[in-house]
C-alpha cells in the first residue's frame, strides 16, 4: 500500500447529506434533534468541489438528498459495486452513539431512538457495516469523510475492525471522538464541509495527507468549538504511508456554479434554538429570567444526540424536571451486562427519585479493555483529562469515568503502583468487592468427568489433562487476556507458575484473534455444533446462570469444574477524583454516593443474585437461593485473590507467547516422495498452503530433508521474516524445490531442527513450531536409540513439532510420528486428517496473520 492516484480509473463519490428528517424531537420524544438545513448546502457545495478536482468524470458522483434508511442501504451497494478506482463516501447528518461510544450510527431521514437499556436506533446505519460493505468493494481505495456529532469515535471502530481489506480505507472526521457539533444555522454549509470545500476548490495538486493537515489549521484559526466548548478539530485514520490523490494538479476549464437557492425556511423549533443561541451570546441575566426553558431545550437536543445510556432515560422523569447530572461509569467488558442491568434498576428507583418524581442522577455505563483501563489511569490521565493527536484516551478508552468498576480488586494497585508523569485523577477504592465470581472451566456434559469431589480442588492444568484424557479430540478455549481481567485470571493458572507461557499456550485450540469476552466466546461456539460438543470454556462461572445475548436454546450445556490456582472476579466500586474537577464537587460526590450505597446495598444485591454472583465472605455462598446448571452450591478451595504484580507479570508472558512467531518447516525430498509432491496435497503444496496463517513479522524458514550424512538437509528459504510471495516463488521453482536421489534421515534432521528452535527462543517466550512433511517411508531411522534420542531432545527443547504424515495411520498410538508430536507437546496429522486445513490452523496459532 502507498500513494495512490486514480486518474484513469473508475471511480465514484457518493454524497450522502441528511438535511431533512421525519421524526424530530419537537414533535416526537423518539425523534431525531432537529432538521438540519445546513447539510442542503454541503452536498450541492461539495459536488461542485468534486467536479473542479479533475478526479471524477461525468456521472461519477452521486448524491444522496435526505434518503431514507433502504434508500441509501442501494445507494452505497451500487456504489461499492461500480467502483474499481477511489470511492469517496461522504456523510453529513446526525450521528449517534451507543453506550459505550464503541458503536457509531449515521441517522438517515426516516431515523428514530427508542430509549432503555439497550442502544436501539432504528433506520440508522451502523458505521461498521458500512465499513464492511466498503471493504468489500471492487475498489481500490476508500476515503470516508464524516461530518457529524460523535464523528472521532470512527476511528475507534475503524482500529478495531478486523474484517479483510480494511487497509484500503482511509477515514477523515470533523471533529474529535465523544463531541457533539455545531449544525450550522442554514445560511451556509457547516463549518468543516465549507472548509473541506474552499480547500478542493483551490488549484494545484493536493493530497488526502495534505487536505488533512490544511483542515486542522484552518478549522484551528476560525475558533470553530464544540459543544462542550474546546476546539473543534478534524480527526484522520489510515495506514502509515498511504495517501490518495484527491485533486489533480492540472485543471480543466472550470466555471465556478451559481450559489445554490437556499432551503426551505426553517422550522420554528430550528428558529427558537437559533434565538436561544443569540440571547446566550448576549448575556446571562436572560438566562436566569428563562432557566426552566432553557434546560428543557437542552433536554430535547441531549436526549438523542448524547447517544448514552442515562440521557436516554430521562423521559420517563416528570414533565418538569431538570437533566439530572450524568454519572459516567467504565467496567470491565465481561461486567458490562450486569453493570448495565444494575444501572436500569437504579435510575428508576425510589433511592434515585426525588419526592417531585425527578431522577437525582444519570448514568452512562461503557466498557474499556481491562489492560487498556489500568494503562490509561496509570500513565495517560494527562492525556485523558486534555487529548492530543497522537494520545486521546477519550478516543481509545472512553470519556472520563467518575467511576470504575474493575472486574479485579488488584487492579487498583496495579494502577497507583506504576502511576507516571502528571497524575490527574486519583483512584479511591472500596476496601473489598461487593460481589465474587469464580472463573471455571465449563466443559459440554457429554465430557464432564464423574462426581463433584473430581469439579475442585486441583490446578487447571490438571483439569484439562483429565479432559483430554477423556476425549483426545477435546479442546479449551480462553477469551482475550489483554481485554477483560476474566481471561487474565484464567492465563494465571493456564502457565501453572512456571516460565513456559508458550507451553500453557500450546493447551489452548485457537486459530486466529480469540473471543474478546466470555459472552462473545459463548455464543460464536455453537456457530458449530460440533465445536460446541467438544470445546470447554474458561469463563467466569455467572455467565452459567445469567447467560449470554444469543439464542441459549442452542447451546451445549455444561458443567462448572473449579480450579484452585485460578483467582475469581472481584467486582469493585473504585471513585475516581479528576483534578481541576471541582465545579460540581459536591453534586457529583452526592450522586458517586447515591448510586455506590445502592450498588452495595440490597439494591444491587437483587440484582446480582439474578445474574449468578456469590457473596465476598466466608467460601463465598451464592446470592441467589438456587444454583445454576452445572454450578456448584459450595465448591471446595477456590482460589486466593490475584496479586497485582502477579497479574502484570503473566499479561507481560502473554504478550511475549503471542508476539511474532517462528516456524521452521522440514520438507521430506527424498526420493520416495515422487508420488506425492505435486498439488495441493503433496508436501510443497500443503506447506504452501498453510503460510497463511503467517504474517510479515514472523520468522520462518524451509529445510530441504535429505542425505543420511551431515545435518541431513540443506536450506530452501532461510529462517527470517519474508516478503508476500517469496516464499511460494521458492516453493515453486522446480530447480529449487525438487525430489532428491537420495533417502532421508528423519533422527538427524529433527535433532538439528530442535537445537536450532531452542536455540532462537531462549531468550524470549514467542512461539514456536516445528513442521516435518514427510511420508515416512525413511521412519526406520526413527526407531530405538535413535528415537530415544530425538524424544529426550523433543523434551529439554520445548518446541512442538507438529508431525505431518502423508500416508494413513502415520498417528497411530505408538508410532514414531505420534510420539514425537505427544512429548513436544505438538499435534500429529496424517492421511485420515484434513491436512490443508490442519495445518493451517497449527501455523495460524504460531503465526500472527496473513502475508
Amino acid at each position: 500500500m502507498s500513494r495512490y492516484d486514480p486518474r484513469g480509473k473508475t471511480n465514484r463519490a457518493l454524497l450522502v447529506g441528511v438535511s431533512e428528517y421525519d421524526y424530530v424531537t419537537a414533535e416526537t420524544s423518539d425523534g431525531v434533534p432537529g432538521q438540519l438545513p445546513a447539510v442542503h448546502h454541503n452536498r450541492n457545495r461539495l459536488k461542485n468541489a468534486l467536479h473542479h478536482t479533475g478526479v471524477f468524470g461525468q456521472g461519477e458522483i452521486v448524491v444522496c438528498p435526505s434518503p431514507y434508511h433502504d434508500v441509501f442501504d442501494e445507494a452505497l451497494h451500487h456504489a461499492a459495486q461500480e467502483t474499481d478506482g477511489l470511492l469517496l463516501f461522504y456523510f453529513a447528518g446526525h450521528g449517534i452513539v451507543s453506550n459505550s461510544g464503541a458503536e457509531l450510527f449515521l441517522q438517515m431521514r426516516n431515523a428514530r431512538v427508542s430509549a432503555g437499556l439497550h442502544d436501539v436506533f432504528p433506520n440508522s446505519a451502523r458505521l461498521l457495516q458500512v465499513l464492511v460493505e466498503l471493504a468489500g468493494s471492487r475498489a481500490e481505495r476508500v476515503v470516508v469523510v464524516l461530518d457529524c456529532c460523535y464523528a472521532g469515535n470512527a476511528a475507534g471502530i475503524w482500529q478495531n475492525f478486523k474484517g479483510p481489506h480494511r487497509e484500503k480505507i482511509l477515514l477523515l472526521m470533523s471533529v474529535q471522538s465523544n463531541r457533539l457539533i455545531d449544525g450550522g444555522d442554514g445560511s451556509g454549509a457547516t463549518p468543516f464541509t465549507e472548509e473541506l470545500v474552499q480547500l478542493l476548490d483551490d488549484d494545484g495538486e493536493l493530497w488526502l495527507s495534505d487536505l488533512y493537515a490544511e483542515l486542522k489549521n484552518r478549522m484551528g484559526r476560525a475558533g470553530h468549538v464544540t459543544a462542550f466548548g474546546d476546539a473543534q478539530e478534524p480527526q484522520a485514520a489510515w495506514e502509515p504511508g498511504e495517501d490518495v490523490l484527491l485533486r489533480r494538479g492540472f485543471g480543466q476549464p472550470y466555471t465556478r456554479p451559481p450559489t445554490p437557492q437556499p432551503p426551505p425556511r426553517p422550522s420554528p423549533w430550528i428558529r427558537v434554538l437559533g434565538a436561544l443561541r443569540t440571547r446566550l451570546r448576549n448575556g446571562t441575566a436572560w438566562v436566569r429570567r428563562h432557566l426552566r426553558a432553557v434546560l428543557v431545550l437542552l433536554l430535547a437536543l441531549a436526549l438523542t444526540a448524547l447517544g448514552g445510556y442515562g440521557i436516554a432515560t430521562l423521559a420517563a422523569g416528570h414533565g418538569s424536571c431538570t437533566p439530572p447530572l450524568e454519572l459516567r461509569v467504565m467496567t470491565d467488558p465481561d461486567l458490562e451486562s450486569t453493570v448495565r442491568s444494575a444501572a436500569a434498576t437504579y435510575l428508576t428507583s425510589d433511592a434515585n427519585t426525588t419526592g417531585a418524581g425527578c431522577r437525582r442522577t444519570g448514568i452512562t455505563v461503557y466498557s474499556a479493555g481491562a489492560a487498556d483501563a489500568v494503562t490509561a489511569l496509570r500513565e495517560r490521565t494527562d492525556a485523558w483529562q486534555d487529548p492530543g493527536e497522537d494520545d486521546d484516551p477519550q478516543r481509545d478508552v472512553g470519556p472520563q469515568p467518575d467511576v470504575w468498576i474493575p472486574a479485579a480488586h488488584a487492579d487498583v494497585g496495579r494502577v497507583t503502583i506504576g502511576q507516571e508523569g502528571r497524575v490527574r485523577a486519583q483512584v479511591e477504592p472500596d476496601q473489598a468487592p461487593f460481589a465474587y465470581s469464580p472463573v471455571v472451566l465449563a466443559v459440554p456434559n457429554g465430557l464432564a468427568g464423574g462426581g463433584d469431589a473430581q469439579r475442585t480442588g486441583r490446578s487447571l492444568v490438571e483439569l484439562i489433562d483429565d479432559l483430554e484424557k477423556r476425549d483426545s479430540k477435546a479442546d479449551v478455549r480462553r477469551t482475550d487476556p489483554e481485554y477483560t481481567d476474566g481471561a487474565l485470571l484464567a492465563t494465571m493458572g493456564l502457565y501453572g507458575g512456571s516460565a513456559d507461557a508458550r507451553g500453557g499456550e500450546q493447551r489452548l485450540t485457537q486459530s486466529g484473534p480469540p473471543a474478546p469476552t466470555a459472552a462473545d466466546l459463548l455464543c460464536t461456539l455453537p456457530d458449530n455444533e460440533p465445536v460446541d460438543n467438544s470445546t470447554a470454556a474458561l469463563v467466569p462461572e455467572f455467565l452459567m446462570k445469567s447467560g449470554v445475548g444469543c439464542d441459549q436454546t442452542t447451546r451445549t450445556r455444561r458443567t462448572a469444574e473449579y480450579p484452585d490456582d485460578v483467582p475469581g472476579l472481584e467486582p469493585t466500586f473504585v471513585r475516581v477524583r479528576w483534578q481541576d474537577g471541582d465545579r460540581d464537587k459536591d453534586a457529583r460526590q452526592n450522586a458517586v454516593d447515591g448510586f455506590h450505597d445502592w450498588l452495595t446495598g440490597e439494591g444491587g444485591r437483587t440484582v446480582l443474585a439474578a445474574d449468578g454472583f456469590r457473596g465476598v465472605s466466608g467460601e463465598h455462598p451464592l446470592l441467589a437461593t438456587k444454583p445454576a446448571h452445572g454450578v456448584l452450591r459450595a465448591p471446595d478451595r477456590l482460589a486466593e485473590p490475584a496479586e497485582g504484580t502477579a497479574m502484570d507479570r503473566v499479561l507481560d508472558k502473554y504478550r511475549s507467547a503471542n508476539g511474532p512467531g517462528r516456524v521452521l518447516f522440514l520438507l521430506d525430498s527424498s526420493g520416495s516422495m515422487q508420488g506425492r509432491w505435486d498439488g495441493p496435497s503433496g508436501g510443497p503444496g500443503l506447506l504452501k498452503q498453510s503460510l497463511g496463517g503467517l504474517g510479515p513479522q514472523d520468522e520462518y524458514g524451509v529445510w530441504a530433508v535429505y542425505g543420511t550424512t551431515g545435518s541431513g538437509h540443506t536450506d530452501l528459504l532461510p529462517f527470517g521474516p519474508h516478503k508476500n510471495g517469496e516464499a511460494q516463488r521458492v516453493l515453486a521453482d522446480r530447480n529449487r524445490t525438487r525430489v532428491r536421489d537420495a533417502e532421508a534421515d528423519p533422527h538427524i534432521a529433527l535433532l538439528a531442527a530442535l537445537k536450532d528452535m531452542a536455540g532462537r527462543g531462549k531468550d524470549d517466550d514467542h512461539p514456536q513450531l516445528i513442521v516435518y512433511l514427510t511420508d515416512d517411508e525413511d521412519d526406520n531411522r526413527l526407531k530405538g536409540e535413535q528415537l530415544t534420542q530425538v524424544l529426550d531432545k523433543a523434551h529439554q527443547a520445548g518446541v512442538p513439532v507438529a508431525m505431518v504424515s502423508l500416508t494413513s495411520g502415520g498417528c497411530d498410538r505408538g508410532r514414531a510420528d505420534a510420539l514425537i508430536s505427544e512429548t513436544s507437546g505438538g499435534r500429529c496429522l496424517d492421511a485420515g486428517d484434513d491436512l490443508g486445513a490442519g495445518l493451517h490452523d497449527e501455523v495460524a496459532r504460531t503465526g500472527t496473520g496473513k502475508q
